[in-house]
């Protein structure tokens, strides 16, 4: 799952997006040059067609991109740049410059004005491309009213705009796939930070003259939470896994359920090892579990998609094994 690629994008994450960056963002400051350090090095463009200036990869070869943005918090929505651009891309769809949130649900028109309360990554996002009654918007940042959430450190904000100042695309965008596929990826590699800062953490505090991570019961709950983390990996690897560089609609669901799943006991886990430095405004830890309870319920949580999983095989009127066999590889199989 890791190429060069994957390998040239956690450098860059490493030096442009450190936790005082992201801090100085929740705080209302700027970024610096975070957002233009990535465009400049092309990971934007990782899936939009060679034809149009982009890498022309395969989805699965810029999942570790997305593992990267998660494991270091990138204040800017690349995963969902990666895949908004490619859909506009296989759309024939001139490219947006800057940083595109998708936003499959939330908005609405109301008296000549599109509007939203908690729009995603609002704060940090060039455009919005947004889904409103079946039909697809391309929605300017700069042109936006923006007012905050009131969730501390939240990067998503209630946004309003101008009709005149949206853009309506004649064809609609499958947002609900793209975005659960991007969060899967986001939570996989936030999760695998965590667990490394856990591990280090439990083997560094000593209590009784030993490191706390020697004890057997603090041994059992890192266990529990690296299967966790490893089981969120193996659904964003499965939500990377599409045609055309776009995700399947149901391996996408698959890989957001599975991955929200994973959030509460590893976040719980994290907190409990810690302790109460893990809480602390000057810890790294709670910029890390703040973001993936958010991401938990981005796009749907665990308990929509799995609706929307349910719903699905019971509509296909196929028996389990078929069901998963068309699932994982497109077609039903001998």
């Amino acid at each position: 799952m890791d190429n060069i690629f994957g390998d040239a994008a956690e450098r860059l994450f490493a030096q442009t997006s450190t936790p005082d960056v992201i801090r100085r963002l929740e705080q209302g400051q700027p970024s610096g040059d975070a957002w233009q350090a990535c465009e400049d090095a092309g990971f934007a463009d990782a899936l939009v067609l060679e034809d149009h200036g982009g890498a022309g990869l395969g989805l699965a070869d810029a999942l570790p991109v997305v593992l990267a943005a998660g494991r270091h918090l990138c204040p800017y929505p690349i995963a969902h740049t990666l895949l908004a651009r490619a859909w506009l891309s296989r759309e024939q769809r001139p490219q947006a410059s800057g940083a595109i949130a998708l936003a499959p649900n939330g908005l609405a028109v109301e008296g000549g004005r599109i509007a939203g309360v908690s729009v995603p990554w609002a704060r940090s996002a060039d455009y919005v491309l947004a889904g409103i009654d079946g039909q697809t918007w391309l929605l300017p940042m700069q042109a936006a009213r923006v007012e905050p959430n009131g969730v501390h450190g939240s990067l998503d904000a209630g946004v309003s705009w101008a009709l005149s100042d949206a853009e309506r695309l004649d064809s609609p965008a499958p947002l609900d796939t793209l975005a659960a596929a991007a969060y899967a990826g986001l939570i996989a590699g936030a999760m695998d930070r965590v667990l490394a800062m856990t591990l280090d953490y439990a083997n560094q505090r000593t209590q009784f003259g030993k490191p706390i991570g020697r004890f057997q019961a603090v041994q059992q709950q890192i266990s529990e939470m690296a299967e966790q983390v490893w089981a969120a990996r193996m659904a964003a690897q499965l939500a990377f896994q599409g045609d055309d560089g776009l995700p399947r609609p149901l391996l996408a669901a698959l890989g957001k359920a599975r991955a929200s799943q994973a959030v509460p006991r590893v976040a719980d886990v994290a907190h409990a090892v810690h302790g109460a430095i893990g809480v602390t405004e000057e810890y790294d830890l709670q910029l890390y579990t703040r973001r993936l309870r958010e991401w938990r319920l981005a796009a749907g949580s665990e308990s929509y998609w799995h609706d929307r999983i349910g719903a699905d095989a019971l509509n296909s009127r196929s028996d389990a094994l078929t069901y998963l066999r068309t699932a994982l590889y497109g077609q039903e199989t001998a």
